[in-house]
């Protein structure tokens, strides 16, 4: 399945406007290109019947459906892969029970981390956080653009071509600016799901992203 990160959404029941997960997909379907499921709270079974009713508004895109952490769930409900964090499985156990189609990814904080990642086992890397945000508890100070693009080039220092999205605070005000920085894609949450009309803001920033990856792509 073709990776693309340019608009991915994170579906989370806990930030989600008030509106069921199926319910968001449906709204967002036309301008993500990769959902995550994210649900630290529900349990085993909610989290199987999310994502199995999630993917079921994405299959007819061809829009993959990763899981959060959660490699027994992206194994029941038959996602596309996992988003996993430096305390969640390792990248190496993912893959060995997901398989080589599956898609991974892993949460980058740092050069360090940038350093250590399993670049050969992962499918993309999420860099962040780049801007403060609401949507998730996170102690470290935000790395700006700046941090995003020292880090970015460490990764394709390590692996040319690795793609990239960036995460944390990001909205149509200033993907542009995560793009310029290296970004293949924005990772999001709030600017879609808690928008007043969740359709017309992925339009939005889907074209805000895709005009930042044509302007770059030809400077």
């Amino acid at each position: 399945m073709t990776l693309d990160l340019r608009l991915y959404a994170l579906a989370d029941p806990a930030v989600a406007g008030g509106r069921s997960l199926p319910a968001l997909a449906a709204l967002i379907a036309d301008s993500v290109t990769l959902v995550q499921l994210r649900d630290k709270h529900g349990s085993t079974r909610v989290m199987i019947e999310e994502a199995r009713d999630i993917a079921s508004v994405l299959k007819p895109r061809g829009t993959p459906l990763l899981i959060n952490d959660r490699v027994d769930v992206a194994l029941a409900a038959k996602a596309d892969g996992v988003h996993v964090g430096w305390d969640d499985i390792e990248p190496a156990d993912a893959r060995r029970l997901l398989g080589p189609d599956a898609i991974i990814g892993l949460s980058i904080k740092s050069m360090k981390e940038a350093a250590a990642a399993p670049l050969d086992l992962l499918n993309y890397v999420a860099i962040g956080g780049v801007y403060a945000t609401s949507s998730k508890d996170n102690i470290a100070a935000p790395i700006g653009p700046g941090g995003l693009r020292e880090i970015a080039a460490a990764i394709r220092a390590r692996k040319p071509g690795m793609p990239i999205c960036a995460i944390s605070g990001i909205d149509a005000s200033n993907a542009s600016e995560v793009v310029e920085a290296g970004a293949d894609g924005v990772a999001v949450i709030s600017a879609l799901s808690m928008a007043k009309d969740p359709a017309v803001a992925g339009k939005e920033l889907r074209n805000v992203v895709d005009l930042a990856l044509a302007k770059r792509g030809s400077a």
